[in-house]
C-alpha cells in the first residue's frame, strides 16, 4: 500500500477566476453576462415541476438539441450537447486527440487547454502569438496531430477572420480542427457554415456567456454527423446523463428568444465601446476586443498594483501570472453603471498615484 500515490494521476489543475460573494461588489473578472437570461427561461423555472426531478433526463439531451439545431438551421444530427462548453471541449479532447503527433493551440490562450492534454496523456505544442497578440494562420498549417483555437482568442478577445480560419481548416484535413467560439456573440462572424465543407471541423458555443446562463452550464458543438456521433460514443461511455431536467427546459427557452438574444448582446457591444474609449483616456492600451471583455495594459502602473487596489474597493478583475501577460488585466464589460464606477475609480487611482510619485521626485 505505500506505493499506491505512485499510481495517482498528478496534474497541474485549472483555476477558474475568483468568485466572491459580498453583497456590494462589482464581478468583473470571469465574464459573466451582466444581464438576467431571457423572459421565458424565468417563466420556466417558476412552472417547472418539481415532481420531474425523480426522473432521469434525456440522455441524448433531445429536446434542447434540436432547438439548437433548429435556430442554426442545421440537422439534429449536427449537434453534440454537454454540460457546459468545459465538458464539451473535454469530450473532444478525449475523443480525438489521440494522435501521437501533437495537438496545436496557442500560447496565450484558454488556461484549460493544456489542462486537459496534461491529464489525457496528449502530446501538444503551443504556438506563440505574433507582438500583436494574435493567432498566426501560418503556424496551424503543419504536420500535427489536432488544432484548437478560441475565437475570439481569450484572454485577448482578439478575432482571427473567418477567411484565415478556412485556411487552418482545409490545411488540417487528416486532423480535427476545433474552433472555440465562446465569445463569437459579441461581434464576430462565426465558422459554423464552414461544417457544411469541412468533415473535420468542429465548433463550440455556449450558454453561459451571450445568454446568460452561466449557473446552468450548458456547451454544445456542432460539426458533421460523423464526428457528433463519435461523440456521442465517448459520452455514453463517459457519463449517460450529462444535462439536467432544468438545464435542458431553461436552455431551450433560451435559444428560442431571439429577440432578448440580440436586444442585452447589442447592449453590452455598445458598453465595451463606449469602455475602449474611457480607459485609452486613462493610459490604457489594449487590443480590439471583439468578446465581452477587455484585455488592458497601463502605460505606467503596473497590473497587479491596479488588481489590489480594485479589489480593496470590492471591484473583481481577472489578473494573470503568465510570462508575456503578467502586466495585464482582463476586464469582464458589465453594464454601463458598472464600468463608469470602474473608469471613475480608476481616474482617481491613476491621479492620486500620479501626485505621489510628482511629490517624491520633486524631493529628489
Amino acid at each position: 500500500m505505500e506505493n499506491w500515490e505512485s499510481y495517482v494521476r498528478k496534474v497541474v489543475p485549472y483555476v477558474p477566476g475568483e468568485q466572491p460573494d459580498e453583497k456590494r461588489m462589482i464581478k468583473l473578472n470571469t465574464n459573466e453576462n451582466p444581464y438576467p437570461p431571457a423572459p421565458g427561461v424565468l417563466r420556466a423555472l417558476r412552472e417547472s415541476d418539481a415532481d420531474r426531478l425523480r426522473l432521469y433526463p434525456e440522455p441524448d439531451c433531445g429536446t434542447l438539441v434540436r432547438a439548437i439545431a433548429d435556430y442554426y438551421g442545421l440537422d439534429a444530427s449536427c449537434v453534440f450537447a454537454g454540460v457546459g462548453s468545459d465538458d464539451v471541449l473535454a469530450m473532444i479532447f478525449l475523443t480525438f486527440f489521440r494522435s501521437e503527433k501533437p495537438v496545436l493551440f496557442p500560447d496565450i490562450t484558454y488556461s484549460f487547454y493544456d489542462v486537459w492534454a496534461d491529464m489525457l496523456r496528449v502530446p501538444y505544442e503551443v504556438r506563440a502569438l505574433d507582438a500583436d497578440f494574435k493567432i498566426r494562420k501560418e503556424d496551424y498549417c503543419g504536420e500535427c496531430g489536432g488544432v484548437i483555437f478560441p475565437n475570439p482568442n481569450a484572454p485577448t478577445g482578439i478575432l482571427m477572420e473567418l477567411a484565415d480560419i478556412e485556411d487552418i481548416v482545409s490545411r488540417n484535413r487528416d486532423v480535427i480542427v476545433v474552433v472555440d467560439e465562446a465569445y463569437i456573440d459579441f461581434g464576430g462572424v462565426s465558422a459554423l457554415p464552414l461544417i457544411r465543407k469541412y468533415e473535420n471541423l468542429l465548433v463550440v458555443q455556449t450558454f453561459s456567456k451571450s445568454r446568460s446562463l452561466a449557473g446552468m452550464r450548458i456547451g454544445y458543438a456542432m460539426g458533421a454527423p460523423k464526428l457528433i456521433r463519435y461523440l456521442n460514443d465517448v459520452k455514453y461511455s463517459f457519463n449517460s446523463y450529462t444535462l439536467s431536467q432544468p438545464a435542458l427546459a431553461l436552455g431551450v427557452e433560451a435559444i428560442r428568444d431571439k429577440a432578448y438574444f440580440r436586444e442585452t448582446t447589442e447592449k453590452i457591444i455598445a458598453v465595451r465601446e463606449w469602455a475602449k474609449g474611457e480607459l485609452k483616456k486613462l493610459g490604457f492600451s489594449f487590443g480590439d476586443s471583439m468578446s465581452n471583455f477587455i484585455f488592458v495594459k497601463h502605460r505606467s502602473v503596473p497590473a497587479e498594483d491596479i488588481f489590489e487596489a480594485l479589489k480593496k474597493e470590492h471591484i473583481y478583475v481577472r489578473h494573470f501570472s503568465g510570462e508575456r501577460i503578467r502586466n495585464y488585466l482582463r476586464i469582464t464589460v458589465g453594464t454601463r453603471e458598472e464600468m463608469e464606477t470602474l473608469t471613475v475609480f480608476l481616474r482617481g487611482y491613476l491621479e492620486s498615484r500620479e501626485r505621489i510619485v510628482g511629490e517624491k521626485e520633486k524631493e529628489l
